[in-house]
């Protein structure tokens, strides 16, 4: 199969501009998984509750989650992709996956990473892993997790318990550290995960967030298959095969997962 991550840079709180801008480099995509970066829809560094308010969207049925809907089904592509979500009275860092056939799953970000935890809810759902089938009817297993949850291992680790083939990431990353981390989370977990980050600056009166760019794809050995330039607009793709992620030994003797002793491990 084909694995696809996107990089661009989303127009703050401009969000028919940025889904017109996705649409243009998606138009003729040869990939079975696409992943798009967090709050791709919006611009991340909210100035304020209501700027925010104005953008988050229900899931389903929001302008964004049925522009990727359409997307998938002219495609054949499944998608997950960051988007800020509205859910009655509160609001989740969110993130789609969105089947061909029109069907939806929701992830919402467990970690929150600074002002976040001002506006956004922290996550309720877990760290579900779903079924889902390459262009080609070969079904692999795919979970989700946003951005700053690279930074706490448990995230990718359940995961890989739930049974994850493929990890996909979609980020809006200012820390340096991430790049260099998810190889090791592909390699502790053996497992394939696609972080899809943004570039480019947003400010908010005497303060700028910078994101790094740098998305990766790596294999479950750990090796980074495709990385992006820190200021590049780019699709980039890389063909896998996520039964790959299945055989879990190291040797004759150890198994990434089964080799676990969790009865003697802090809780």
């Amino acid at each position: 199969m084909k694995i696809a991550s996107l990089q661009f840079t989303p127009k703050y709180l401009e969000r028919l501009e940025n889904l017109r801008c996705v649409e243009s480099m998606i138009g003729d995509i040869d990939a079975d998984l696409l992943v798009l970066p967090e709050l791709f829809q919006s611009g991340y560094f909210f100035q304020s509750p209501d700027d925010l308010q104005s953008v988050a969207e229900p899931i389903p049925g929001g302008t964004t989650t049925g522009r990727l809907q359409a997307w998938a089904a002219d495609t054949g592509t499944v998608i997950v992709a960051g988007l800020a979500e509205q859910a009655g009275d509160e609001a989740f860092n969110s993130a789609v996956l969105v089947r061909p056939n029109g069907e939806v799953e929701t992830y919402r970000k467990v970690h929150l990473f600074y002002e976040e935890t001002t506006i956004f809810t922290p996550g309720d759902l877990g760290f579900p892993v779903f079924d889902v089938e390459t262009r080609s009817g070969r079904s692999y297993r795919l979970g989700m997790m946003v951005c700053f949850d690279w930074y706490f291992p448990e995230a990718a680790r359940s995961l890989a318990l739930n049974g994850a083939d493929v990890i996909a990431h979609p980020s809006n990353l200012v820390l340096p550290h991430c790049p260099d981390s998810m190889p090791v989370r592909a390699r502790e977990n053996h497992v394939y995960t696609v972080t899809a980050n943004r570039c480019g600056t947003e400010e908010k009166g005497d303060e700028s967030l910078t994101f790094i760019g740098l998305s990766e794809i790596c294999g479950p050995d750990g090796t980074i298959l495709s990385r992006a330039g820190r200021d590049e607009t780019t699709l980039e793709t890389v063909e896998i095969d996520p039964h790959d992620a299945r055989d879990r030994a190291l040797n004759r003797y150890n198994d990434t997962l089964a080799d676990r002793r969790p009865e003697t491990y802090v809780h």
